[in-house]
């Protein structure tokens, strides 16, 4: 009554062999290390913007917790010229407190305390900065 199938079930579970995988802890190391570059490039763009010790400070141990996490390779530094407009401070802080949080969750369920200590250190900074700004 019916015919057998001849061909193999799209179903089927596919060959592990035809790809890399990566355990838990390596991809929360790449999610780590992409939030914590992104949250660089974001203090670079402010260091430029607006000059501080603190920020020059947060650089630095943002590039050496990525690099930690990268297998000690140095994350890229942005040389970020005088834009045409000048992006809104305020704005920019809350969007660095956003990826300051985004890192804290990571770091948080990777049990990382260096760079969960440094993404709560971040977070408070910007909120402080955030007030500051729109005070002013």
């Amino acid at each position: 009554m019916y015919e057998p199938i001849r061909t193999k079930s799209v179903h089927s579970m596919a060959d592990d062999a035809g790809y890399p995988h990566r355990s838990r802890e390596e991809e929360l190391d790449i999610q780590l290390a992409g939030h914590l570059a992104a949250l660089l490039a974001l203090t670079d763009e402010l260091r430029a913007l607006a000059p501080s010790a603190d920020l020059d400070d947060a650089a630095e141990q943002l590039s050496q917790q990525v690099a930690r996490l990268r297998g000690g390779v140095r994350p890229p530094r942005s040389a970020v010229a005088a834009a045409v407009h000048e992006p809104h401070l305020a704005a920019l802080h809350q969007r660095a407190h956003a990826l300051a949080g985004r890192a804290l969750v990571v770091a948080a369920s990777r049990a990382d305390t260096a760079a969960a200590i440094l993404a709560a250190g971040r977070m408070d900074a910007h909120a402080d900065a955030t007030r500051l700004v729109g005070a002013s």
